[in-house]
């Protein structure tokens, strides 16, 4: 395997952000592009990352057509930290390690130990939605932003018209309402209600230095699906296991 990407910021963002949730994963390379699925260790939250093989300028794999490897997220994020926003990325798989090198004014070649993860495969939940809105992510950023210093947890209230964002603590409380707009569309068929943890929401919509739309989808005491895209290019997903409370 031996990938060349000329934007590194494709893949530095999203590992940066997924190494806050997951500490070690399995990325696959297909003909397709490179997929990575993981769930966080305490089960509450999984992410999705795929990075089309259209994104690279070099793309040649295994004549087997996959490849996977399993590398420790931290180490691979200080290495692409490294990565200047006009220097190349290649990645080459070479006697069980990963080949990273960077090439800007200077060629700088990193080697990092492949570590074996014999987890069964993490499949994407098959999922059906009540609730779709696709909003400019600095809304979306705001609006967590806002509500979370009240409170731990995020209630999502949507109708056909607006979407309600608001959390709660022993004495405070706060509201965002986003309307539908120009910007702002909600596909509704359901009204839906459900609560998540405001430290979850708060490292998953880094995925706004991704892409500047956020599409959640959501239902009543469901799991929350946060997507993030450049088309034809990168997508960065998280599901998010609701939070039920007593009261």
């Amino acid at each position: 395997m031996k990938l060349t990407l000329d934007d590194s910021e494709f893949i530095k963002t999203p590992v940066s952000i997924i190494s806050d949730l997951v500490s070690e994963a399995k990325f696959e390379v297909d003909k397709n592009g490179m997929e990575l699925r993981a769930m966080d260790p305490a089960n509450v939250a999984m992410v999705i990352f795929k990075l089309l093989s259209s994104s690279f300028s070099k793309y040649d794999i295994d004549k087997k057509g996959k490849v996977e490897f399993g590398i420790n997220l931290n180490n691979l994020k200080q290495v692409l930290r490294r990565a200047g926003a006009n220097e190349s990325i290649t990645f080459e798989l070479t006697d069980n390690k990963l080949k990273v090198v960077i090439n800007g004014k200077s060629t700088r070649t990193f080697i990092l130990h492949l570590i074996d993860l014999d987890e069964e495969e993490k499949k994407a939940p098959d999922l059906q939605f009540k609730t779709t809105v696709t909003l400019p992510s600095a809304i979306m950023d705001n609006a967590i932003g806002d509500v979370g210093i009240v409170g731990e947890s995020v209630k999502l209230e949507s109708s056909k018209s607006r979407l309600i964002v608001s959390s709660s603590g022993d004495l405070n409380k706060a509201d965002v309402e986003i309307s539908q707009g120009d910007n702002v569309n909600i596909i509704c068929d359901e009204n839906s209600k459900s609560k998540y943890s405001i430290e979850y929401l708060k490292k998953m919509i880094q995925g706004s230095k991704l892409s500047e739309q956020t599409t959640l989808k959501f239902s009543s005491d469901y799991p929350l699906k946060l997507e993030y895209n450049v088309v034809d290019k990168v997508s960065l997903a998280f599901i998010l296991a609701p939070r039920v409370d007593n009261d």
